[in-house]
């Protein structure tokens, strides 16, 4: 967060609820009844930053990667929302809750979750398997025993 946008934050904060509202329809582009001032200066600084690095990034041609930070998410069908996951995250998912593909790649785009494919470890061996078993003390004995 720069400078610029620490000082509006920290303007925006003394301001009364109801003029915090209008200031976040203004900044974010859409209208809003939460009462938590709080998240409103989250949201009102999210999208200061977006707006930043927009700007920074934007270049004559637009590619296909500046798409998801114009287009409203809630206005996706899952299909496309798993399309765009796949860009974002950099895999598949089979996951259908909007919700879910939302946060996921918010918290992507935020560096909190691992972007890419995932790798599983493997055994190296055929032959191991792991069981789950639960028995007595003497029977653990006995098997020590043979």
């Amino acid at each position: 967060m720069n400078a610029t946008t620490r000082r509006t934050l920290e303007s925006l904060s003394n301001l009364r609820l109801p003029d915090l509202q209008a200031r976040f329809a203004v900044i974010v582009g859409e209208p809003t009844r939460s009462p938590n001032k709080t998240f409103l200066l989250r949201k009102i600084g999210e999208a200061l930053e977006a707006r930043e690095q927009g700007a920074v990034a934007a270049t004559p041609s637009d590619s296909p990667t500046m798409a998801p930070a114009r287009v409203r998410l809630t206005k996706l069908a899952v299909p496309e929302l798993q399309a765009m996951y796949r860009e974002v995250v950099g895999r598949d998912t089979r996951s259908a809750d909007s919700a879910y593909l939302f946060w996921k790649m918010r918290q992507a785009q935020k560096g909190s979750v691992r972007v890419g494919p995932i790798e599983r470890r493997s055994v190296g061996t055929s032959d191991v398997k792991v069981l789950p078993l639960r028995m007595t003390a003497a029977e653990v004995e006995a098997l020590d025993e043979a």
